[in-house]
């Protein structure tokens, strides 16, 4: 076994590091802060990604690189597969993880999810950064599955989704 680092440690950096660059950094600017937070994360994946796959020969096709990431590298973070792995043969492929644990201990506000639009003015606007500052915690995991299947020869992009927290998707769409 490797070097392990607390989970909590990982969590408040995470925590940190959104914070950082949509607080400080790029206050005014969040797509310039969410391709910052995207571009660690795909420095991270790619070097776990090598470090995952160093005794390994090289995968031989697409999939096969995928069903790696959603077994190997996702049990080695997270201690745990994806649950579910869909794929419409043409590449693209959604990674269903039902309770992803960054994404465990946030919460949306329930006000602001069942407000009446027409009553309350505020709701959209609480509803939306409530959103907006989930959204930006999922550009760091989305950059480490991009970089590590960068890493493995695949171009990709990859974004997330989430329906109901801590559930989350993530669609990767294989570049031509």
């Amino acid at each position: 076994m490797g070097r392990e680092v607390s989970e909590s440690c990982v969590d408040s950096l995470l925590t940190e590091m959104v914070s950082s660059y949509c607080d400080r950094f790029y206050a005014n600017k969040p797509e310039l802060a969410a391709r910052r937070i995207e571009a660690i994360g795909f420095q991270v994946g790619h070097q776990l990604s090598e470090r995952y796959t160093m005794e390994r020969p090289r995968f031989s096709d697409n999939l096969e690189a995928i069903k790696f990431i959603c077994k190997d590298f996702w049990s080695e973070l997270f201690k745990k597969q994806i649950d579910n792995l869909k794929t419409n043969h043409k590449g693209t492929f959604v990674l269903q993880d039902n309770r992803f644990r960054w994404l465990a201990r946030m919460s949306i506000d329930p006000s602001s999810e069942d407000g009446d639009l027409s009553q309350d003015n505020s709701a959209p606007v609480t509803e939306n950064k409530a959103t907006q500052a989930t959204s930006m915690h999922l550009y760091f995991p989305c950059g480490i599955i991009r970089g590590a299947l960068s890493n493995l020869g695949i171009p990709c992009a990859v974004s997330a989704d989430i329906s109901s927290l801590p559930a989350c998707s993530f669609v990767v769409r294989i570049k031509a």
